[in-house]
């Protein structure tokens, strides 16, 4: 049997276990994202700077499929090696400032960096009250996202890519990034925090505002990809809440998590991508969202976070990122090694992946370091 045939049986085989309740081993696999291929020298040949990808279709379509191709070249964790039947459907591609963006926050480019956003509210607060919820589909960097939609759909009907067809194109604003976050991203996260103390309650008109708007487009891009609303289970992120005491979480952010959760699950179980130092909330997400499936950052320790959740709960992560990239591979796999030995295995509900999202310039042997570490000692 070929190298690459018997690679995708394994893989097969492992998620067929682990999905149905009995795992054999820990699934491992990488964020890897257009970050990575655009900031990565040895990917990136063309030189594409962030500024022509958030602009020019062109541009996201050849780096979109060129990291999916790359991602098929070498077994380097548990997914699919070789060319596919179908590539995936793109999906406009405006990193994570689309939500400002979409919301009024001027765009900033950096070099050698991923782009930013500065914040509309920072210094005119008052502002807040003449903002309006742009157009979920046309307005602002939404629009530039349906022009990007129509183009890769146009162009998948006459155009293969490596010999294969493009999937049907998936149109951007479906999920969030979460009200906490976007809202620092309004209003400066420095301003936001002190706003919790000296005007709570314009922190609250603040977080109503975001809230809304996420669920407007939100609905609004759902529907025109054909998707269910709501669903059994929905998944969303809102690292900013880091920052936050539970206190501070249970009065200023949970009511807005509460609503996004009544609008688009019928009761979950749901999920969460919280990077950062959040582990005093992982309880009350779990017992007041119903959140059953964490993918956790690096500061989070994946051993108490399984103690204080039990073991029935999904945990997703979380090999600091640094480490992941700059190694030494026994580092690397050392690790990866206290990570499995740290008791979130117990259960059988739990992934290994870096936490969160690979470092650009990541060798490949340190990919390949890890995981062979957790081919070994993710048995069950």
């Amino acid at each position: 049997m070929a190298t690459t045939e018997r690679h995708n049986q394994g893989v097969a085989e492992v998620w067929r276990a682990f999905h149905e309740g009995h795992p054999t081993r820990v699934p491992c696999y990488f964020n890897i994202g257009r970050r990575f291929w655009l900031l990565t020298p040895w990917l990136n040949e063309r030189r594409h700077t962030f500024q022509q990808y958030l602009e020019d279709p062109a541009v996201q379509w050849e780096v979109q499929l060129g990291l999916e191709r790359w991602l098929r070249e070498e077994p380097f964790q548990d997914t699919e090696v070789g060319l596919p039947a179908e590539w995936p459907g793109l999906r406009p591609d405006f990193q994570n400032i689309y939500e400002a963006v979409w919301l009024g926050c001027p765009l900033e480019y950096r070099t050698e960096q991923v782009p930013d956003s500065r914040p509309l509210l920072k210094e005119r607060k008052g502002d807040l009250v003449s903002l309006t919820i742009p157009d979920p589909l046309h307005g602002g960097i939404q629009g530039r996202g349906l022009e990007f939609y129509e183009y890769f759909e146009e162009r998948r009907k006459r155009e293969m890519f490596a010999g294969r067809p493009v999937g049907k194109p998936i149109l951007c604003g479906g999920g969030t990034d979460g009200p906490f976050t976007v809202a620092c991203n309004l209003r400066g996260t420095t301003e936001l925090c002190l706003d919790l103390y000296e005007d709570p309650r314009y922190a609250l008109e603040l977080l109503e505002f975001v809230t809304e708007a996420i669920i407007v487009r939100v609905r609004a891009v759902r529907r025109f990809n054909g998707a269910e609303l709501p669903q059994q289970g929905w998944g969303f992120a809102d690292d900013s809440t880091q920052l936050l005491t539970e206190k501070h979480y249970r009065d200023f952010v949970l009511p807005f998590h509460q609503r996004l959760i009544a609008e688009f699950s019928k009761g979950g179980p749901n999920s969460m991508h919280l990077c950062g130092h959040v582990q005093r909330l992982l309880p009350v997400l779990n017992r007041e969202l119903n959140v059953q499936d964490f993918d956790l950052g690096f500061p989070v320790d994946l051993g108490e976070a399984r103690r204080a959740l039990g073991p029935g709960v999904m945990l997703r992560g979380n090999l600091h990122p640094e480490v992941l990239r700059e190694g030494p591979a026994a580092r690397v796999r050392a690790e990866v090694a206290a990570i499995l030995r740290s008791g979130v295995m117990e259960g059988g509900q739990y992934a290994f992946c870096d936490g969160n999202n690979v470092a650009p310039g990541t060798p490949v042997a340190h990919f390949l370091a890890a995981y062979e570490t957790v081919k070994e000692l993710g048995q069950y």
